[in-house]
This record gives structure tokens, sequence and C-alpha cells, in this order.
């Protein structure tokens, strides 16, 4: 495997005379942002080696290298799911890739539900820690320890730095946020609101299908991460008509994409 990653990373980087230094990883509704890159190398998964293919609405399926607030980053316009069939070592093999292309922070993002009751429909959550519901963990099976050690030590998945440097630029520019817990289960139906109860019930504000088993193998390799969610959709209560759908939160996240862009692009310059 560790000369597969390889093998990917030459391909990808071929012709290009530097390495990027941040990866980060867009999902649903949240390709956006991929606009706001100074493109120098645009490829689609299905012509990179051994890379897997997004199937599902909203993700492009693309691999944008270029320059984001003064910083060479390399982007993923569309993640891979546990749902879409893909094994764990398929959905995490972009993220092992970009630890061979010499990245050093993962910014992930997400859309996510919430079930904190002080959380509203297009808010933005800076994730502090996760809780993984999915049904294996990334890093069953052989450990390679040129990557990381067999039994990483996940007190701080989320780096606390980067968390108040985004705090900060937030508070500069009036930008809304939550803190909170991300819980990652396999999906693809959304959650029942017996599901949403018992998240709760376990110290989770948000859920969603995603993101968690990426932080996971960053963490593992030692890349510095930091994760966003766009809340668009709540159980709360109050509300008359719970029910969701894949087109409600495509829309939400592509209104709150401006403010997470700006949150982005502003932490890259102050990295």
């Amino acid at each position: 495997m560790l000369e597969i990653y390889n093998k990917t990373a030459e391909f990808i980087l071929e012709g290009l005379d530097y390495k990027p230094e941040v990866g980060i990883v867009l999902g649903s509704g949240l390709g956006g942002l991929a606009d706001k890159i100074a493109k120098d190398r645009e490829i689609e998964y299905k012509d990179i080696p051994n890379f897997p293919i997004s199937t599902v609405e909203g993700h492009q399926g693309k691999l944008i290298l270029g320059t984001l607030g003064n910083k060479k980053v390399v982007a993923m316009q569309g993640r891979f799911h546990y749902y879409e069939g893909y094994t764990m070592d398929k959905v995490t093999f972009g993220i092992r890739v970009m630890k061979f292309l010499g990245v050093k922070y993962l910014f992930v993002s997400n859309a996510a539900g919430g079930m904190n009751p002080e959380f509203n429909v297009g808010d933005i959550m800076l994730i502090r820690d996760h809780i993984n519901f999915f049904p294996v963990n990334p890093l069953v099976g052989a450990n390679f320890n040129e990557l990381g050690p067999r039994f990483p030590d996940m007190s701080k998945v989320y780096n606390p730095e980067l968390i108040s440097i985004a705090k900060e630029i937030a508070n500069e520019h009036n930008i809304q946020y939550r803190e909170g817990v991300y819980i990652g289960s396999s999906g693809p139906t959304l959650e029942t609101p017996a599901e949403y109860k018992m998240f709760r019930i376990w110290g989770a504000d948000a859920t969603g299908m995603s993101t968690v088993p990426e932080t996971i193998v960053a963490h593992h390799m030692g890349i510095k991460c930091f994760g966003i969610s766009v809340i668009t959709n709540t159980d709360k209560p109050s509300d008359e008509e719970l029910g969701t759908t894949h087109d409600d939160v495509q829309n939400v996240a592509q209104n709150t994409e401006p403010k997470m862009t700006l949150l982005i692009k502003e932490l890259l310059e102050r990295l």
C-alpha cells in the first residue's frame, strides 16, 4: 500500500515545482470553495491511478492543486463514503495520499444534522471532538509504522490552536459560530428521531456520514486537523416537520458557504 500511495502522489505532483502544505476536503454543497483556489492543476478522480470515484450528488469528484490564502493546497472536491460501498481503506485513500503529497494540515468540512437544541439551520459548528459510530475503524488491519503508531492517542484530534484562530477570525467578522461534538455513522439513511435522541444523550451536537474516518487517518499520520460543519437541518421537538431531503442539505450548505469560505481562507493566511 505504501508504494501505491507513493505512485499516486507522484502522478498528482508531476510537473509541479512544489508540494502542497494544506489538504482540504469539501463536502455536500460546499464544493464552491474550490472556485476561490488559484488553480495550477485540476484532475478528475477517474483519471488518477488507484483513486476511487465519488458517486454522490453534490460531489464533483475532482482534485485541485493551487493557492488559497497564500498557501499551497490540495483540495478534494467531493469525498468518498462508507455507504457508497467502499471499504475504509478506499474511503480514506485520498487522505493517505495527501501525506505523500507533503500535507501537514487537513481542513475537513461537512453538512451535518444538528441535535443540540441551541443550534439552528445555517449555523457553523467548529468541531472540537468526535464520536466514531461507524461499524469499523479505518485503522483496523495491518499498521505501517512509517505512517503512524499502532495505538494513536485521540485526546486532541482537532487541533486546539487552529480552533482558537478560527474563533478569532469569526469574532472579527461577526460570524456566529458554535462548537461541538460531531458523531459519524455509516448512513445512507438519515437519522430517525430516536437515533437523534440517542446521539444527543451520548454527548453529540451534530451528526453526519463522513469526516470521522478521514480525521482518524490524518491524525494517525501526524497531520494537524481542523473540522467545520454546516448545520443543514435540526431535530427539535418544536419543529412541525422533521423530515429532511438531500436537496435540503445541499441548499442550506450552499447558502452558508460564503461564511465558511471566509473562515478557511483567513485561517490559511494565519498558519
